[in-house]
């Protein structure tokens, strides 16, 4: 059954990515403490090369502890197994309203050429670490061969409240993972019609399952601003290999061929040039705050549970603290209750 917009108001999640590039994490302070009066549930961070993962989650748990925190996504294969489940149990014990674990297989980029690690087996990688970090943390000891990696014996020591696993998800394989073995999906880089699709995929196998999508936001109605911005964040990521077929797969090949072929020519520019406006405009939440919210409804429509807001610099606000805090309240969910600057 289709929601009321009143219902679509109160949705259960709403979140925030951090960190803001623009804002430094000694400032976070002064942005976090607000976020709950303002209606957001949630902080989200994932690691691209600007932090890592779990920082900026801990500083917003110990800022506002009523907000939910998780990772979307870090990478399965830069920590070993049990690192990770450490990790994972550390931030949910610290964490009052809970801790969400999201992982994903990241891509050669950013695990090979930056990490020196083999990307190998990624969608296998994916399931073995989930399979894993289930039964450790559940407090189980956990022994044995899971495919990619083996154990000897492992236990957390100090087993946390029940922590869910989320799976970042592409094309139908891992998606179908997600919500069989994982407690849910977590989806970028696309539009309200293709969750729908997403959603199509998943079939009744979602049902009660959690699908977070990060979306990138850039409140202004200059929409010139807005498109070069969306192809200076998307096009580097758009013509990689997996969002390539995930694009493929969603309809987009034949729009994105042009800046996938100059990309694979190290035609960086012509690359950016090449993506159409009808590209960034799916992709790229922008316009009014209202208008951005009405599209950040369009997704919740469209059956994700937990919108995560990644808040661009826009040129009505600027880029440093105070403007980004700004932009921040204008696009929360209860923007009429915020407090002071």
């Amino acid at each position: 059954m289709k929601a009321t917009a009143e219902e679509l108001d109160a949705m259960r999640r709403y979140g925030l990515t951090l960190p803001i590039e623009t804002v430094p994490l000694s400032a976070y302070r002064e942005l976090v403490t607000e976020l709950p009066d303002l209606g957001f549930t949630d902080v989200w961070s994932g690691e691209a090369g600007h932090a890592d993962g779990f920082t900026p989650l801990a500083l917003a748990t110990a800022f506002a502890p009523s907000l939910r925190i998780g990772t979307a996504i870090v990478p399965v294969q830069t920590r070993g197994p049990a690192l990770l489940a450490m990790t994972a149990a550390t931030m949910a014990n610290a964490a009052p309203a809970g801790f969400v674990l999201g992982v994903g297989s990241s891509g050669p980029m950013f695990v090979e050429r930056i990490n020196g690690i083999p990307f190998e087996q990624p969608f296998d990688r994916v399931r073995d670490m989930v399979r894993f970090l289930r039964r450790a943390l559940d407090g189980q000891v956990v022994a044995g061969d899971f495919g990619t990696f083996s154990i000897e014996r492992f236990q957390v020591s100090l087993p946390p409240r029940q922590v869910p696993v989320m799976v970042a998800a592409l094309r139908p394989r891992m998606l179908r993972l997600a919500v069989r073995e994982a407690d849910g999906a977590i989806i970028n880089f696309l539009s309200p019609a293709d969750v729908k699709q997403v959603v199509a995929t998943i079939g009744a196998d979602g049902d009660g399952k959690e699908l977070v999508a990060r979306l990138f936001v850039c409140p202004t109605t200059d929409a010139d601003y807005a498109r070069e911005l969306g192809r200076r964040i998307m096009t580097g990521v758009i013509t990689s290999p997996n969002y390539a077929a995930f694009h493929e797969w969603l309809g987009r090949g034949e729009l994105l061929a042009p800046a996938q072929a100059a990309m694979a020519a190290g035609d960086h520019r012509g690359a950016l040039s090449a993506v159409p406006d009808q590209v960034i405009d799916d992709l790229l939440i922008h316009g009014s705050p209202g208008q951005c919210q009405d599209q950040v409804r369009a997704y919740v429509e469209a059956g994700v549970t937990t919108p995560v807001l990644s808040v661009q610099p826009a040129p009505e606000y600027g880029t440093g603290l105070h403007g980004m805090r700004q932009a921040v309240r204008a696009l929360a969910p209860e923007p009429t209750r915020t407090r002071g600057s």
